[in-house]
C-alpha cells in the first residue's frame, strides 16, 4: 500500500489533489488526527509521566500520537479506497511514517542520554533527512536511487553486498538499536526505581541487559544487511588481537566495572578515598566510577584503578567514622572532674552517636598545658566532617568558659641572676674625656 509514484502516477496525484474529493479526504484526515490527539490526551491523564517516550511533554511530541494517527489514517484510507481515489492519504501516510521514526529515535535517545547536548543536533539532522526522503519517495526519485545503488556491488568473503544493502541495513540497524536502547532504558529505570540496599546489583543487572540487547540488535542488523554471521569469525579474531594490544585498558575497565558491581566492594553512596581525593560514589558505570567530593568537585576514576590500587572505603562494613579534636588546659585543672562535663557536651551534638560513646583522654603533658584528646563517632561522613568537628570545638569552648578554665597561651619564664660583687669589681665603662 505504501509505494513510490512514477511520473504518470505523480501527475494523477497532483490532479486528484485539485478535485473536490480531496477536501473529503482532508476532513477525514483531520478527524483521524483529532481522534488520535483525544485518545492520547485521555491515556495521558492529568499527571503525565516526566520525559515519557510515549506521551512526550505536549502530547503531539511523543511517539504514541503519530503511531495512532498513522493507524487511523491507514484504516481510513483502506475504507475510502472503494469510494474514491486516495490522494491526500497517499501524501499523509509517508509523512506520518517519517514522523513516527523521528519521534521514536529522538525520544529514546533523549531518555537514554538526558544531558547530552548532541541529541538536539541529531534531532534536527534526522528531521531534515527524513523529510527529504519523504519528498524523494513521493516524487519517485528515491526508488531510482535505490536501483542505482543496487548496481554498486562488492564481495565480502563468500557473499556479495550492494550499496543498497548497506543503506537499508543501516536504517534497519538504526531502528533495531533504538528499540534496544528503549527497552534497556525502560528496564534500567524500573530496576533503579525499586527501593532496597542492593542498588549496585541492580545497576549491574541494568548494564548487562543493555549490553546484551545492543549485541543482539547488532546481530539482527547485520543479518538484515545480508552479511553472513559466520564470516564474522575472522573479524572476531582481529578484534581479539586488538583488545589484547591497543584496547586492553578499555577492556580492563569494562571488566573491572562488572567485578566491582558483582563483588560489591564499592557501592553507590559509599564514602571512599582514592589517592588524595575523598568523596562519595554517585555512579558506577561500565568503564569508570564517578566520585563527588563534599566540596562539589567530581572525579572520574577508571574502574581498573579501583581494582588494582588501594582504596579506603569508610562505608564498606560499618558506616561509623571516628573523629578527634584536641584542646589544652592549664596545669592545675581538675581533669577528672572536667572529663564527664566535656563528654556530656559532645553527646548533645545531634550527629555524634552514643555507640561507641564519645570520650576525653589526657593524651600528653605539653610545654604550655595538659593536652586533652576528644574522640567521637559519626555515622554520616558524607555530610561532612569539618562541620561536626567545629560543633565539638564550640561546645568544648563553652564548657571551659563556663568553668573559667584557662586555655594557656605559649609562654616562657626567663630567670636572670645578677651578682653584686661581680658588678663591683668590673671597671667603669669608658666615658668621654673632657678637653683641658
Amino acid at each position: 500500500m505504501l509505494r513510490a509514484l512514477d511520473g504518470h502516477e505523480l501527475n494523477e496525484l497532483l490532479r486528484a489533489l485539485t478535485q473536490p474529493a480531496a477536501l473529503t479526504e482532508a476532513a477525514v484526515l483531520f478527524g483521524c488526527l483529532a481522534v488520535a490527539w483525544a485518545v492520547v490526551r485521555m491515556m495521558r491523564g492529568r499527571h503525565p509521566p516526566v520525559a515519557s517516550v510515549w506521551f512526550g511533554n505536549r502530547i503531539v511530541d511523543g511517539v504514541l500520537f503519530p503511531v495512532l494517527a498513522l493507524a487511523f489514517a491507514f484504516s481510513a484510507r483502506l475504507a475510502l479506497e472503494s469510494i474514491l481515489t486516495p490522494a491526500v492519504f497517499r501524501l499523509a501516510i509517508p509523512i506520518l511514517v517519517s514522523l513516527v521514526l523521528i519521534r521514536l529515535t529522538v525520544r529514546v535517545l533523549g531518555a537514554t542520554f538526558p544531558s547530552a547536548p548532541w541529541v538536539r543536533v541529531f534531532e534536527r539532522s534526522l528531521s531534515w533527512v527524513a523529510w527529504i526522503a519523504v519528498v524523494l519517495w513521493v516524487t519517485g526519485i528515491f526508488p531510482l536511487m535505490l536501483d542505482a545503488m543496487g548496481d554498486v556491488r562488492w564481495k565480502v568473503g563468500a557473499s556479495q553486498i550492494s550499496l543498497r544493502n548497506v543503506v537499508e541495513g543501516t536504517l534497519t540497524a538504526g531502528v533495531v538499536l533504538v528499540l534496544a536502547l528503549w527497552v534497556s532504558a525502560a528496564i534500567e529505570r524500573r530496576l533503579l526505581a525499586k527501593p532496597g540496599a542492593d542498588l549496585s546489583i541492580r545497576k549491574m543487572a541494568a548494564n548487562v541487559v543493555r549490553t546484551l540487547l545492543l549485541f543482539v540488535g547488532l546481530l539482527l542488523a547485520l543479518s538484515a544487511v545480508g552479511i553472513d554471521l559466520t564470516a564474522l569469525s575472522v573479524l572476531g579474531g582481529a578484534l581479539g588481537v586488538g583488545l589484547g594490544f591497543g584496547l586492553q585498558k578499555i577492556a580492563a575497565n569494562y571488566v573491572s566495572g562488572f567485578v566491582i558491581l558483582a563483588e560489591r566492594s564499592l557501592r553507590i553512596g559509599d564514602m571512599v578515598k582514592v589517592d588524595t581525593f575523598e568523596g562519595r560514589i554517585t555512579d558506577i558505570r561500565t568503564r569508570y566510577t564517578i566520585i563527588r567530593s563534599l566540596a562539589g568537585r567530581e572525579s572520574i576514576v577508571p574502574n581498573e584503578t579501583l581494582i588494582t590500587q588501594r582504596v579506603e572505603n569508610s562505608s564498606l562494613a560499618d558506616p561509623r567514622v571516628l573523629l578527634s579534636s584536641t584542646v589544652q588546659v592549664a596545669y592545675g585543672t581538675d581533669v577528672r572532674a572536667l572529663q564527664p562535663t566535656l563528654v556530656e557536651a559532645m553527646r548533645r551534638i545531634p550527629r555524634i552517636i552514643d555507640d561507641p560513646a564519645p570520650s576525653v583522654l589526657l593524651s600528653s603533658f605539653a610545654a604550655d598545658g595538659m593536652e586533652l584528646t576528644l574522640q567521637f563517632w559519626i555515622r554520616d561522613a558524607e555530610n561532612g566532617q569539618g562541620n561536626v568537628r567545629s560543633d565539638v570545638n564550640l561546645a568544648v569552648l563553652a564548657v571551659l568558659n563556663e568553668a573559667k578554665i584557662e586555655i594557656p597561651y605559649p609562654q616562657r619564664i626567663v630567670r636572670a641572676v645578677v651578682s653584686m660583687e661581680a658588678s663591683d669589681r668590673e671597671p667603669p665603662l669608658p666615658g668621654p674625656v673632657a678637653a683641658p
